[in-house]
């Protein structure tokens, strides 16, 4: 799931060598953080949070597929 979110996140950004990605596990829920530059976020998140909303149903449905349950945390 890391790296699916990671490939997707490099691919909208201007900056793909300051994506990062932390992984934490809350109560059986991966939680993971992505990371990119300030001038980034704008990208990431999209307009009214649409690419932001869309990248977190895509992540759902991939954690679905494996019987888990996942977060993403956007962090500029």
């Amino acid at each position: 799931m890391k790296e699916f979110v990671e490939f997707i996140a490099k691919h909208l950004v201007d900056r793909p060598e300051a994506v990062s990605i932390e992984t934490e596990d809350r109560e059986g829920t991966l939680v993971l953080k992505l990371k990119v530059s300030e001038s980034d976020v704008g990208k990431i998140i999209g307009k009214s949070g649409r690419t932001a909303s869309a990248v977190r149903t895509l992540l759902r449905a991939v954690a679905a597929k494996e019987g888990k349950r996942a977060i993403l945390d956007i962090v500029g």
